[in-house]
């Protein structure tokens, strides 16, 4: 009896094991919890459209972001993947810098990950997302990433801002302390 009740227990806590997930370590955001709300991802479009009807005295539009809306926006753009690259972000706005914070899973280990990214512009005026550094833990940081987070965040900017992106033209990107500026005209 002894014997049947020692394996009943192994075998549930082995169950147990593997339907969790174990976290394996890996880099920690440097703040305060991002809160994620639908109606922050969904006011960027509301403040650009607001910009819009007023620009400044020589025609440039000053959008602001701050890390409640870019973090809703990214997940919201992460959960509607089938296999997102990253899951639960967080996003930091700080010296300069887009800090995005999340897990990434690999079979049964999950580990936190890290990704420090820096927005330039491009010639035609649309925003240009370069990985400085990515830490994914003990995970090997996936082969595609710099193509598929490109992707995600151009595809987010004009997302967001929809068919109001495409005659916007940026002229800078300033990234302080929990927000980013957008400066930009209309073409």
């Amino acid at each position: 009896m002894k014997i049947n009740r020692i394996s009943l227990v192994s075998l549930v806590l082995l169950s147990s094991m593997m339907a969790c997930r174990m976290n394996i370590g890996g880099p920690k955001p440097t703040g305060q919890p991002v809160i994620v709300s639908t109606e922050a991802a969904g006011s960027l479009q509301q403040q650009f459209e607001q910009a819009l009807q007023n620009p400044d005295q020589n025609g440039q539009i000053t959008l602001t972001i701050n890390e409640s809306q870019l973090t809703s926006l990214l997940a919201a753009k992460l959960a509607s993947s089938p296999d997102p690259l990253i899951t639960d972000p967080q996003v930091y706005l700080r010296d300069g810098q887009i800090q995005i914070y999340g897990k990434a899973s690999k079979g049964y280990f999950e580990a936190n990950v890290g990704i420090i990214l820096t927005a330039t512009i491009d010639s035609n005026g649309q925003p240009l997302i370069k990985i400085t550094s990515a830490d994914f833990g003990p995970i090997p940081v996936p082969e595609n990433l710099a193509e598929s987070l490109s992707s995600l965040v151009q595809e987010a900017y004009t997302g967001a801002l929809g068919p109001l992106a495409i005659g916007f033209k940026l002229d800078s990107i300033v990234i302080a302390e929990g927000v980013m500026m957008l400066i930009g005209s209309v073409q």
